[in-house]
This record gives C-alpha cells, structure tokens and sequence, in this order.
C-alpha cells in the first residue's frame, strides 16, 4: 500500500528550508508540490511587470531544486486544486497563509471545497514573525502607532518560532493525465528589453537569498543604522524581495542577524526594528483590508488632490528636474528596486509637491517593484501622503535638496543614475538650476536640453502643499 499523499500548494513561500506547509506535507507521505497563477481571483490586485519577471524566475528556481517535479497551472485556484486533488488521489493540501484580502476570501472559499469533498485542508505561519492576531493591545484592538506595536506588541510577546530545515521530500510525479505545463507556459516574462534591464542586479531564488543574507551580515549590518540611509553606501539588505516571495523567511532572517558576531547591538536592533515595520504593515492590511484603496484617515477623502498626467509621467519617468528624485525614478526602472530614504523622497515629492494623489504613486511602483508587497507598499505610501494611521504628519515635507546633500554628499548616488550630471561640481549636482551658466557649460548641462528644468518649484509648491492641508484641517 503506497503512503498517503498530499498536495503542497506553493504561493509566496517559493523555498524548501524552513517551509511549514511543506514540512506538513513531508510528514503526510508523498508529496504533490503545485503552483497555481491566479490571476482570475486577484483581479485588479493581480502582480505588476517586475514581480512576474521575479516570480519566472524564481519559479524556475524552485521546479529545479525539486527535481523538475513542480505541477504548474493558471486559472482559479477554487476550481483547480478539489480538482486536482480528485485526480491525484490526494487526501490532504497543505499551504503557508498569505494576507492580501482576496487571497483570503479565495483560500477560505478553496478550504471549504476540500474540506467538502473530504480532503483535509490546513494552512500554517511561513511569511510573519508574528500573525496579526497575536500583536493586539490589551483591550483587544489592533494597534495604530508603530513604536508601541514593536515594543509593547512584538518584543513582548513570545519569540519567533526559530526556523525549520528542510525536510526529506518524497515528490509524487506522472500521477496528473493530461499535458504537463511548465514555468514558461505561464508567460510571465515581460519584453526582452526590461527583463535585460533587471537581471544584472539580482540573483533570485532560494540559493540567492541566503547568499544575499549572508552578504548583508558581512559586509552590511555593521553600520546599518546610519548607512541605511545613505543610498550609495552597502548598508540596505535587499532582501526585501526575497521576502515576499518567500524564498527566505523572516524567521531565518532574525535569528542569522541575532547569531552576527562581532556587529554592534544597536545595528541589529535597528534591521530588527525594519523587520518589525513590514509585520505592521502586514496587521494595517490585515484589520483594513481596503487599505490599498482607501486613506486610513478618512479627511484626507476630501483633499485637494491635482490631476496632471504630465507631471505624473515627469515622475514615473526621472525626467522632474529635480536631480535626487530623478536618480531614484530611475533606479527603480533600471533594478525594480529603490533605496528606502529615496521611496520616502520620491513620494514627498509626488503627494506633496506635485499634489498627485498616493494612488498613482502606489500604482507605478507595484508595476516597477521586483519586492512589491500589498501590505508594505501601501501602508508605506498611506505613511508618507500623511493619511495612514502612524503616518509622517502632512506638514512633513522632504526637501530633494537638502536630503541630496545630507545622504549623498558625494553625489555617487545621483551621478550613477544621472550620468547627464556627472560632470556639475558637488554644490550645483542637488540643484543645477542655481549653477552660473559657465558652471552649466563647462560640464555639458543644458537645462531644458541635456536634462530638464524643474517641473515645480520646490518653495512655492511646499507653500502650496501646506495651504491645503491647512484648508482640510480647518474643515474637518
């Protein structure tokens, strides 16, 4: 008699160590490892160029580190997994919790079609340090204010469970009829064009993510307290896209961080604290599930808000004039990624000197984002438009300037993404507009020409930014 066997469903948990759902399943017996693409219940909410570019590729990561015995498929996943366990004889399907609202609406909906047609269904933790249940204040409500979520929430609780190794596998194969489906029938890919741009910059998979950890502990998480807000320095993880896809945990990454030898207590407290900013993300999506659409703040539904598709594509472009927004645009085109101080900057500079409404900015860069997260990438632009609810107050307004000469001073970032630039002297780089003609001439820039005038002017529009919010709070 041939051991049971059971379904893994893979989803963003795209690795093998540390992995409950399929830990489970390794217990179970044999083991059907799946992935479904399902584009039909994500809806409007369905992933961006540069996740699918990843998500290829990880994919591709994960069929090889299972032998090539990964069942690929599109469509409904309440259609496709009763159906597939029907087929398969499974009597089990395992998988890690995801936390976007209609994942969950469609898993509770898959849970009760298995479970109706006899086959166990069970979900596990593989994404959070802690289920947004778990991190509550004492009266049972969800916390509101970061620093109090983290200290009192978080730290108090019990620890992270500590990660798992992989398990032995005993993978099912030839038991599906029909036409075996691969990775690249999902054709996620994008144009040739993009794909190129983003490949230099990543090595995606499970493999690559624990050598990006193992990278960061080395060479970056001595100093990261500081250095993480000096986007030329080597002071960032990175793995915020190995996050989401789950090719590492969070699990594995606090305990290797914790384990550093030889890094300065405040450095890991500090990469610990980020850790905790994506698990409050996570519990705003979790207790607001419009959170992607609507502002936490509900005056902000009455704000003055510009429609200018030129200044939008001005942005999304890197082409505003304003050099240290522009190398960021441009750096999350040519990577799909951007530095953290610079996705505070970039969206300052739309919500409140262009006055562009947060949805825009949340739209272009879960499109352009390799790690773009539902949960983190709008919490974090709900934070910086000053209408979430542990937001940066409206009257908080980044100069582009002033944060290029303070976290770039040498200008290596700016002048990486804005080669037309590379020649202005330190003084003129943040500002060009201010440089004498001479300056301008003698290296190469001509504004208007070589690289743009600034789309607004930074002063007035502050000014104008200020004025309205002031109009919203009078009337409120």
């Amino acid at each position: 008699m041939s051991a049971p066997l059971s379904i893994c469903w893979f989803r963003q948990d795209l690795r093998l160590a540390d992995n409950l759902a399929l830990v489970a399943a390794a217990a179970h017996g044999r083991i059907l490892p799946v992935f479904i693409l399902d584009d039909d219940s994500a809806g409007a909410d369905r992933m961006g160029a540069a996740s699918r570019w990843w998500l290829h590729h990880s994919l591709v990561d994960l069929n090889a580190a299972l032998g090539g015995k990964l069942h690929v498929a599109r469509g409904d996943a309440r259609d496709i997994l009763p159906a597939l366990a029907a087929q398969a004889g499974a009597d089990a399907v395992f998988w890690n919790r995801a936390y976007e609202p209609w994942r969950i609406a469609r898993d509770t909906d898959v849970k009760a079609r298995l479970s109706a047609a006899g086959v166990t269904a069970a979900s596990s933790n593989g994404a959070l340090l802690w289920e947004p249940w778990e991190v509550q204040k004492g009266d049972g409500t969800p916390y509101k204010v970061f620093t109090p979520f983290y200290r009192r929430g978080c730290l108090a609780a019990p620890p992270p469970r500590e990660p798992l190794p992989r398990p032995a596998l005993d993978l099912a194969q030839d038991i599906v009829a029909g036409p075996a489906s691969s990775v690249d029938d999902l054709r996620l890919l994008p144009d040739e064009g993009r794909a190129a741009m983003l490949a230099p910059h990543w090595q995606v998979g499970e493999i690559g993510a624990m050598t990006r950890l193992q990278d960061f502990i080395a060479d970056g998480l001595a100093g990261y307290k500081d250095g993480r807000n000096l986007p030329a320095k080597p002071n960032v993880s990175r793995l915020s896209p190995h996050f989401h896809w789950g090719e590492l945990s969070v699990n594995q990454a606090w305990y290797a961080v914790r384990a550093a030898i030889d890094v300065p207590e405040d450095d890991v407290d500090n990469f610990c604290a980020e850790l905790g900013w994506r698990e409050f993300s996570h519990s705003l999506l979790y207790f607001n599930p419009d959170l992607k659409r609507r502002n936490l703040q509900t005056k902000f539904d009455a704000f003055d808000w510009h429609e200018d598709d030129k200044m939008l594509r001005a942005w999304q472009s890197g082409l505003t004039g304003v050099p240290f927004v522009d190398a960021a645009m441009r750096e999350l085109w040519q990577t799909g990624y951007m530095h953290n101080r610079m996705r505070m900057v970039t969206g300052s500079f739309l919500v409140k000197n262009l006055r562009l409404h947060w949805h825009h900015g949340e739209a272009w860069f879960w499109d352009c984002l390799v790690d773009a997260d539902h949960a983190s990438n709008s919490a974090s632009w709900q934070w910086i438009a000053g209408c979430g609810a542990d937001a940066a107050p409206y009257f908080r307004v980044f100069n582009p300037v002033t944060q290029g000469e303070k976290f770039d001073k040498d200008g290596a970032y700016t002048r990486r993404f804005i080669p037309e630039l590379a020649q202005l002297p330190d003084k003129y780089l943040f500002a060009p507009w201010t440089a004498p003609q001479a300056v301008l001439d003698g290296a190469g820039v001509r504004l208007g020409e070589t690289y743009p005038r600034p789309v607004v002017d930074l002063k007035q529009s502050r000014e104008a930014a200020l004025a309205a919010f002031a109009r919203l709070r009078d009337a409120s």
